[in-house]
């Protein structure tokens, strides 16, 4: 059985550790409400150039371009964000293993790890890391998306990459964070059978203009794909470390029952052998 003192050095233990919790709660509820900020301009920025995007792929001949175009090789690269730090909950684990479930379904995949959680996770099953980044997600400025874009247009016009995948965890509300699995290339073309109603003319051809698009599109996907992660990992942050702080104070408030309870005890029985000793003397 624990000793008085042992549960008082467990409770002063316990007691400066979710003093350190809840400052980190108040650290991620801070750092949500900037991002938040950030996010709704992302997705402002992505939804006006996937509305482009959408329009381009109702024209006919845009199913030739070679962003549109299905390719039939089978490498499939995956670009996965993740955060560098854990301590949030399933955040990392749940977009993972999404990525690592799709894979079953694909030959000769890459990873584009954004994220050390990531990387760490994909290299324990055994998966090839193209490219792995480091304090990338805790920023999410659209140049490093831009970064990222870049590398996939080179992978994909060279053939080493024939689809690109983004896993992504995207957020609905602090209680609701839901990994995401979407194809960025090649876009779809499902729709190209085509309302001709708003049909405009591009100079000097469609796939021309196609070959600007696609990339700040790429872009602007990659960029929100970051801004919606970055803001749920600072949500399950937030609630993870709400829910240690209030284990915490469950456990303080068991142990400090328990040390009542001991010292309870340790004063009846003092007692009893102060008035066993009288009696004796009596």
């Amino acid at each position: 059985m624990s000793s008085m003192k042992s549960i008082k050095r467990r409770i002063a233990s316990v007691n400066s550790t979710k003093k350190i919790m809840k400052a980190m709660n108040m650290v991620a509820a801070s750092k949500l409400q900037k991002a938040k900020s950030q996010l709704d301009s992302a997705r402002r920025l992505f939804n006006e150039t996937k509305r482009v995007m959408d329009n381009l792929k109702n024209y006919e001949e845009a199913v030739e371009n070679i962003f549109v175009k299905p390719w039939r090789g089978k490498n499939t690269v995956y670009i996965v964000i993740t955060s560098d730090r854990g301590l949030c909950g399933g955040f990392n684990v749940n977009v993972a293993e999404k990525a690592l479930s799709h894979m079953r379904e694909r030959k000769n995949e890459k990873i584009i790890a954004i994220g050390l959680k990531g990387r760490d996770y994909f290299q324990r099953n055994g998966k090839v890391i193209l490219h792995s980044y480091a304090g990338m997600s805790e920023t999410a400025f659209y140049e490093d998306a831009e970064r990222i874009g870049e590398i996939v247009e080179s992978l994909y016009k060279s053939g080493e990459a024939n689809e690109v995948y983004l896993a992504y965890t995207q957020f609905e509300s602090v209680l609701a964070c839901v990994p995401r699995l979407e194809r960025i290339l090649p876009v779809s073309s499902s729709a190209a059978a085509a309302n001709k109603a708003d049909e405009m003319k591009y100079d000097p051809d469609l796939n021309f203009f196609l070959n600007y698009a696609v990339p700040m599109y790429l872009n602007a996907f990659i960029y929100a794909a970051f801004s919606e992660s970055l803001v749920c990992e600072h949500a399950t942050r937030m609630v993870s470390m709400d829910s240690s702080v209030n284990n915490a104070s469950d456990i303080i408030d068991r142990l400090t029952h328990m040390y009542n309870r001991r010292y309870q005890a340790s004063i009846t029985q003092e007692i009893s052998e102060i008035v066993g000793g009288i009696n004796i003397l009596t």
